[in-house]
């Protein structure tokens, strides 16, 4: 999987690419087939849109250049929300406070990922996370601390705990992942108007989803609003929503949250890093039509690349061409 967080200072350039393993579905599925042109205006959801986002001055950018119909195009993804990945690297007070205050201000709901967990990747591309544990515990107070009483939506360490299912993770972290994830939820939750999503990764990752069951309660999903699902994977909406409601039953009903920035066209088997021929998913919203769904969501920053693959920058650099492919690509 592929992810590099980026600071404040960065969002211009930067971004994250967070793929999980593999992507075996059917291409052919199309999810959110009501999905039209109009569903990508701005204003369509309750989630804050970032006005300095890479999308959103590639936009700027192409108008100056007399690319008007690139421009448009690019603003299908300028003008949604897209979640924040604060930096693990620095204090993420600084990025976390400007967002949750402008989307105070807007009356609009941050959205957010928190991804540094200790051991992170597990060696791979988004190789890295917090030094140990109680340096982990620090950066997630300040994280906390800086949504203050803001609405905020947290979608909580994206892998963690579909790494010590599959075993990517070597067994000797596994209890203390479990317990920092824990304590993660406990201490964000003490903030008035914050949901947490758990990951529980994608539908193609751990295909029975009975083995994510007792490590996502190790990992104090009771305690959590929910979790995410297919977090900057492919599956389509309908393959995921079957496979959440399942974990949801399983889990005594505890909702989920599923990101579909990039999941229009579903996945291209065999390739989960920068496939190309893909699209735009279900725009944000949290009108899904099932109950146990609480939002589309779009949590991997579209138009930002998972990695040296298929031709793409780093990790989490900001790839334009990707992008507009994306947005060409979307259904309507």
């Amino acid at each position: 999987m592929t992810r590099l967080i980026h600071a404040l200072a960065a969002l211009a350039a930067l971004g994250l690419a967070a793929g999980c393993s593999s992507a075996g579905a059917d291409p052919a599925s199309e999810p959110g087939a009501d999905t039209t042109k109009a569903a990508y205006a701005a204003g369509t959801s309750p989630f804050w849109v970032d006005p300095q986002s890479p999308a959103a001055r590639q936009a700027q950018l192409w108008q100056r250049q007399g690319r008007g119909q690139d421009a448009e195009l690019i603003r299908r993804i300028a003008d949604q929300p897209v979640a924040l990945w604060p930096a693990g690297e620095v204090d993420p007070s600084p990025t976390v406070r400007a967002a949750a205050s402008d989307a105070s201000r807007e009356g609009k709901t941050a959205v957010f990922v928190a991804y540094n967990i200790p051991h992170r990747d597990c060696g791979q591309h988004s190789a890295g996370g917090a030094a140990d544990a109680n340096a982990y515990r620090d950066w997630i107070g300040k994280f906390a601390d800086a949504l203050g009483e803001a609405d905020a939506l947290v979608v909580l360490e994206p892998d963690a705990v579909a790494h010590v299912v599959d075993g990517c993770t070597p067994g000797e972290y596994h209890a203390e992942r479990e317990q920092l994830l824990g304590e993660a939820i406990t201490r964000l939750k003490q903030q008035p108007n914050t949901k947490v999503y758990l990951d529980a990764g994608n539908a193609d990752w751990i295909k029975d989803s009975q083995k994510l069951v007792e490590p996502l309660k190790r990992a104090g999903i009771e305690q959590a609003d929910g979790f995410a699902l297919n977090v900057s994977n492919f599956q389509t909406d309908e393959v995921t929503t079957e496979y959440g409601g399942r974990l949801a039953e399983a889990l005594g009903g505890k909702h989920f949250v599923v990101d579909t920035s990039r999941n229009g066209n579903g996945p291209l088997p065999g390739v989960w890093c920068n496939p190309p021929g893909r699209a735009l998913g279900t725009p944000p919203t949290t009108d899904t039509g099932d109950p146990v769904v609480d939002a589309y969501l779009w949590i991997k920053r579209p138009g930002e690349s998972d990695g040296t693959c298929e031709g793409g920058p780093a990790a989490g650099r900001w790839w334009p061409e990707y992008a507009l492919e994306l947005a060409r690509n979307a259904k309507g």
